[in-house]
């Protein structure tokens, strides 16, 4: 999603009080659309009996620190997976200074999903393999993985296309976009930041939000 599509589709857009850099110095959020505080999802995805990872379909961007940090676990991934690691990852590499490490690759997709998809069960391998050796999953899963379904563009915290075009299976039941990734945000931001996001709920349920300016 770029800005001006946010800004198009959901022109509440709040100025933060102060810019809030991420743990690994990008993205840096000054902004957000105070759709994240209304919209709902199913948060507990591992319970869902009805989605089949049907968010997995489409692959992930890894932003290129996490990319690093695959190709050190790689001989331990290849063994846990069954994946070869020349499959895991597109040869495509874009550029984007708001991502870890200056840009991202995106994982592969085979036969409609994702291919690090548990074809055996559910959910995602790399998480599992995770779990299984007690390491902190953020350690190898993306910054966009572990937001989703928000996302963030030049500094603006909002939906994910898949919001916003309505394809997410999971919408309109469960917690808020906000709550249900609030903890991931903390994580990856700062208490700081999510006492602002707090006061910015607040706000946004008893008053029109002031807009920002995105010029």
């Amino acid at each position: 999603m770029d800005t001006a599509k946010a800004v198009g589709t959901s022109p509440r857009i709040v100025s933060l009080p102060m810019p809030f850099p991420s743990r690994y110095g990008v993205p840096v959020l000054s902004a957000v659309d105070v759709a994240i505080f209304g919209g709902r999802y199913f948060t507990q995805c591992m319970q869902c009996s009805f989605c089949h990872d049907s968010c997995c379909s489409e692959g992930v961007d890894v932003d290129l620190l996490h990319v690093r940090a695959l190709e050190a676990h790689a001989e331990q991934l290849e063994a846990y997976t069954g994946i070869a690691r020349h499959r895991w990852l597109t040869q495509e590499h874009s550029r984007d200074p708001e991502m870890p490490g200056g840009g991202s690759v995106r994982t592969r997709v085979v036969d409609g999903a994702c291919v690090f998809r548990d074809r055996r069960g559910r959910g995602c391998l790399v998480h599992a393999y995770c779990l299984e050796r007690d390491l902190d999953y953020h350690t190898l899963k993306p910054l966009v993985d572990c937001l989703f379904p928000l996302t963030f563009s030049e500094g603006i915290l909002c939906p994910a296309d898949e919001v916003e075009d309505g394809t997410l299976v999971c919408l309109d039941t469960g917690p808020t976009l906000y709550r249900g990734v609030r903890e991931e945000l903390g994580y990856y931001f700062g208490e700081e930041l999510l006492l602002a996001l707090d006061a910015v709920e607040a706000g946004s349920a008893s008053a029109p939000p002031q807009v920002l300016n995105p010029s």
